[in-house]
């Protein structure tokens, strides 16, 4: 039956409306709105949960990285005296011997007296320390051995060094002189010898080797630098207390490099591409404060030390044992500071100045630092050395 007056139509099986209810309608609608939300909610939230756990992967990841690379890349070398772990030195008894050392009178010729002793001595007397202008010779090996091939190369640094020999405040009939060779290695820390070190007349170091910041252990203060351009201290600062540096020239570009050094003229950028590490450009000290270590020097110290090799060849020692050498030359009494291998404690600390460990220098095939130290001890055996670090 449909009643035109409501307008509604009745269905005759249930009794309800054909048409929905709008309030029904609604409460559908409203329900869905509700299911969607929820749905975009938990989307939201799962996708928010995946962002977060991908960042925390990635900061994880990148620490893990950086805790391998940092140190690979960027080493802690250098041990600052001020944050050492030590107050004391390490061994008192080789500190009292060193101050005593200092109390005896100097005796002239003493270190050449005692060289005299030993079987080698012959090829390490009466060497020169630095190439003069006016001696000229005749090179028949090459560098370091000698200059051959290199001779141009030579004329032109002489030329532009002032005073390319041994300067006379170096010279052996001035008077008495102590000398002491400061090697790089670890024994010499927390020696504290320091003040003793200062103490000498002549001072020499070697390469890189650190002063600021490790005068407690190394001296503060330099007479010669030993040193090839790769191995030339960037700091300004290390040239501070320094008196005078000595080119060892391993090939003809080093010499052209000290050239350029003492007339303030930078090399080319192809010339710096041939050598295997950034050198320097300036250093600070006078044209007069540079000289060139003589090859016999290294040619006659490798002599003596090949007597000690297990192999035949010839030998390149190293700076810090042609030092010695080159010390007993000019020197009436030499003492040596931060010398000896200890090639059965690889753990043991390789140079004062940095943390890298011994085992590092089994890698190395230039040197045969185990007839090195048979040689050194000779030196010492004999008297004519004294070892303030007592590794040898």
């Amino acid at each position: 039956m449909v009643t035109l007056n409501h307008l509604s139509v009745e269905d005759p099986d249930d009794g309800a409306p054909l048409l929905p209810v709008a309030a029904e309608t609604s409460t559908l609608t409203t329900v869905c709105h509700k299911q969607q939300n929820i749905l975009k909610t938990e989307s939201r939230e799962f996708f928010l949960s995946r962002k977060e756990n991908l960042a925390t992967s990635l900061i994880l990841l990148i620490g893990f990285y950086l805790a391998i690379l940092i140190p690979a890349y960027f080493p802690l070398n250098n041990v600052s005296s001020d944050s050492d772990d030590y107050q004391y030195p390490k061994d008192l008894a080789l500190l009292n011997r060193s101050a005593l050392l200092l109390l005896r009178p100097c005796q002239p010729h003493w270190g050449l007296d005692h060289l005299k002793s030993l079987s080698c001595s012959k090829g390490l007397l009466d060497i020169p320390v630095f190439v003069q202008q006016d001696k000229p010779k005749a090179w028949n090996l090459t560098p370091p051995l000698g200059l051959q091939g290199s001779e141009e190369h030579l004329a032109l640094a002489l030329a532009a060094m002032p005073q390319p020999g041994l300067p006379p405040s170096l010279c052996k009939e001035d008077k008495c002189r102590r000398c002491v060779v400061v090697g790089n290695g670890g024994i010499l820390h927390g020696s504290h010898l320091g003040s003793h070190i200062d103490q000498y007349d002549v001072i020499i170091r070697m390469n890189n080797a650190p002063v600021p910041g490790f005068e407690r252990d190394a001296g503060s203060r330099t007479t010669i630098r030993l040193m090839y351009p790769e191995a030339a201290p960037h700091s300004a600062d290390e040239y501070k207390k320094t008196s005078m540096i000595a080119l060892v020239a391993f090939k003809s570009l080093d010499l052209d490099w000290l050239t350029s050094i003492i007339t303030k003229q930078p090399l080319s950028f192809w010339s710096k591409m041939w050598f295997w590490r950034e050198v320097v450009d300036d250093i600070p000290l006078k044209p007069e404060s540079f000289k060139i270590l003589h090859p016999d020097i290294i040619h006659k110290t490798g002599q003596v030390i090949q007597r000690y090799a297990q192999k035949q060849g010839n030998m390149v020692p190293t700076l810090g044992a042609s030092a010695v050498v080159m010390a007993l030359q000019m020197c009436d009494h030499v003492s040596l500071a931060g010398f000896g291998y200890d090639m059965q404690h690889p753990e043991a600390r390789l140079h004062y100045y940095e943390a890298i460990r011994m085992g590092a220098m089994k890698a190395q095939v230039v040197h045969d630092v185990s007839a090195e130290k048979l040689f050194l001890r000779d030196l010492v055996a004999s008297g004519a050395v004294t070892d303030l670090t007592g590794a040898l």
